[in-house]
């Protein structure tokens, strides 16, 4: 949901550091999510449009921390986040998802990996849109980026307290998914 927020405010040429542009941006914002039956993903949609090809792009990396960081964002995105939830179970990502959206959820689980490797994953994500990608660019990216949201004003990244940790620093996504299915099974019949 950040980027595509930021990626609204980016194309709108929203300044940031204006709090009337930021309230007035957002009341423009319709955020939707659809299933692509072809690949069986939720794509999120801006206003009508499928943002997934835009929302990865190294500008909106480059935007997306300073933007989450806005306290009228992050309370725009968690109440979306929140109506799309509530009343149903739902797998849901993102960086305070545990800690800020859902507090109260049954299964929490604190992905990470090495440095180095996030930075070759997202240095093969953006690589295969843009051939001009710098690996150092990404680096230094992912490392402001968590810098950021480590240390912002407004619900910062952490570890909620009754998160189980998934380090999949050498996992492939069938083993992620596997280890993630036991954890709900595991609640579930608890």
């Amino acid at each position: 949901m950040y980027r595509a927020i930021t990626l609204f405010f980016i194309r709108n040429e929203v300044n940031v550091q204006d709090p009337a542009q930021v309230a007035k941006a957002l009341q423009q914002i319709k955020l939707s999510f659809h299933l692509n039956a072809h690949n069986g993903n939720n794509e999120i949609y801006l206003n009508g449009e499928n943002a997934e090809p835009y929302i990865r792009e190294m500008k909106v990396a480059e935007k997306v921390s300073e933007v989450a960081a806005i306290r009228e964002v992050r309370e725009f995105a968690v109440k979306q986040q929140q109506l799309i939830g509530n009343d149903k179970g739902i797998v849901m990502d993102g960086r305070d998802i545990g800690t800020a959206v859902f507090p109260q959820a049954e299964l929490k689980i604190f992905m990470t990996a090495d440095n180095d490797v996030r930075v070759m994953r997202r240095y093969k994500e953006l690589a295969a849109k843009d051939s001009s990608i710098q690996m150092e660019d990404v680096k230094s990216n992912l490392a402001l980026r968590d810098h950021m949201d480590s240390n912002r004003e407004v619900s910062p990244l952490r570890k909620a307290e009754d998160a189980v940790v998934l380090d999949n620093s050498h996992m492939t996504p069938d083993e992620q998914l596997n280890l993630a299915l036991q954890w709900a099974k595991e609640k579930i019949n608890a």
